[in-house]
């Protein structure tokens, strides 16, 4: 399917669907939590952004990340003309997605890919939904990407905005699930096995 065969289904469909590679996919819906911590990163960062002549959108607005894909984040941060568009952003300053276990690979592998080489973002934020864990990727002055990671307590930088997010303020108000004994095995067993040790972001 070409891109402009993909927008005109997309505008008919009831559902909503990604476009990579000439390939589109039909999305999931999602939790409760993972809406929850969606607009509790905007919330808190609704003030800094508009001090910035930024706006905010959550997962409803298509982002061109690349010729030949086309997502829906589950947050986006647009500043000055990069907010003038109707159906798809072009320029993110931030992209923020909420992992589930069947988008995790995607969200750290796939779009980490993807997003990291929209010369307009500045950071990328990937957010668990089943326990406080975030990984933040954020572009310096000159150019290069560095990563950090947060779990449990602490607090991540936004240079591009001057504005910082805590964790507590990412979970505000929600429960998250105790974990069963096949999470946490998996979960202990990624870790060990390296996976979330990325490649580094500057090689892509």
């Amino acid at each position: 399917m070409s891109v402009d065969a993909y927008l005109a289904f997309e505008e008919q469909s009831a559902i909503k669907h990604e476009f990579i590679a000439g390939e589109v996919y039909a999305m999931a819906g999602v939790t409760f939590r993972h809406g929850r911590i969606a607009l509790n990163i905007a919330r808190h960062l609704h003030t800094a952004a508009h001090a910035r002549a930024c706006a905010i959108v959550l997962s409803e607005v298509k982002l061109r990340a690349g010729p030949d894909r086309i997502y829906y984040p589950d947050l986006i941060l647009a500043c000055g003309r990069a907010t003038d568009v109707e159906l798809i952003v072009d320029e993110p300053s931030l992209i923020a997605e909420v992992t589930s276990p069947s988008t995790r690979a995607t969200d750290r592998r796939e779009k980490l890919d993807a997003y990291l080489n929209i010369p307009s973002l500045r950071s990328y934020l990937i957010v668990e939904q089943r326990r406080r864990h975030v990984l933040c990727y954020t572009r310096g002055a000159n150019g290069e990407w560095s990563r950090e990671e947060v779990q449990g307590d602490g607090d991540i930088a936004l240079p591009f905005l001057d504005a910082r997010i805590t964790v507590d303020q990412i979970y505000e108000d929600v429960n998250l699930p105790p974990l069963t004994v096949k999470e946490d095995a998996e979960w202990n067993e990624t870790w060990d096995d390296g996976e979330w040790d990325d490649e580094d972001p500057n090689q892509g």
